[in-house]
């Protein structure tokens, strides 16, 4: 497990403290950006109880493009959630350090009070709004990732899949979806569809790479970059909706610091700076959406 302490300057170029890290801001200034300078120290004014710590921000590294280990340095990790975070601290005035958990812990390691804050490309849903407060900030597409040339003739999550082994994280909300088709495969006299369960998007590629699995279904990024990975076993057979967001978990019990975090990261939407990171980290800036909050009480 690995745990790292680099603060990223809000559109400005420095060499961190630890391990001389150069970190590059995003596009030019524009007003909007000029602006968030200012508003950022009206909300350090506004929520000063987080000025000046360190957080812990819990991920599971294995999604490239959103958090993964830096391929030039395994000290580091690099990606759009790593530099959303990073931001989202320089606004308010905090430093975050990171906690690498299997996905399905992360939820239960911000509930335990292992973690201040989750940013890890975690879909906000109903059910896992009961553990955490969630600011949503992506809308979410789901890519079917397949063997090259289909061999199952998968073409979403639908009775395609009957017969099919899917590989998924653990705590998934694509498992549940593809556990809701047995029914449906009963009734058209279809094997039901299996699922596989892993504890990290790699070990999902692995299992279709392997022949152990036919598929596996997750953010359409993800997929995309397995097909970049591997164009010549892998595939994208089809990109899917699904009804849900990628939201930003919180302490159910922090209420002020939910609301910091969403005032900081609406300055960043609205300066532009969060459209700036999809493009640098090559994710579809249609994904884009205004920061938004998912809670049950």
């Amino acid at each position: 497990m690995v745990t790292l302490s680099f603060p990223r300057a809000y559109k400005l170029m420095h060499i961190a403290a630890l391990g001389a890290l150069l970190v590059v801001g995003v596009g030019a200034p524009t007003d909007a950006r000029a602006a968030a300078p200012a508003a950022c120290a009206e909300l350090q004014a506004k929520y000063p109880d987080w000025k000046g710590k360190t957080l812990v921000n819990a991920i599971n590294p294995h999604t490239p493009g959103y958090e993964s280990i830096d391929p030039k340095d395994p000290s580091k990790y690099v990606g759009f959630d790593i530099d959303l975070g990073e931001q989202i601290g320089e606004c308010l005035g905090f430093k975050l350090t990171y906690k690498a958990v299997t996905f399905a812990a992360l939820l239960t390691t911000l509930s335990s009070g292992q973690a201040d804050i989750v940013i890890s490309d975690i879909y906000a849903t109903e059910e896992r709004a009961k553990a955490a407060d969630f600011i949503t900030y992506s809308k979410v597409f789901d890519g079917v990732l397949v063997a090259k040339g289909n061999p199952k003739k998968i073409s979403g999550i639908n009775t395609s899949m009957c017969g099919a082994a899917a590989a998924e994280n653990t705590g998934y909300v694509e498992v549940p979806l593809i556990q809701a088709l047995v029914p449906e495969c009963k009734k058209e006299g279809k094997p039901e569809p299996t699922i596989q369960l892993y504890d990290n998007n790699a070990n999902c590629i692995q299992a279709i790479l392997a022949g152990r699995a036919d598929t596996y279904v997750n953010d359409v990024n993800t997929v995309d970059n397995a097909v970049k990975a591997y164009p010549d076993k892998l595939e994208k057979a089809i990109a899917v909706t699904i009804p849900y967001k990628v939201g930003i978990g919180v302490p159910k019990d922090k209420p002020a610091f939910r609301d910091a975090v969403k005032a900081a990261l609406t300055e960043i939407y609205k300066s532009g700076d969060q459209l700036a990171l999809l493009k640098k980290w090559n994710l579809d800036p249609e994904n884009l959406i205004e920061p938004g909050l998912l809670t049950v009480k």
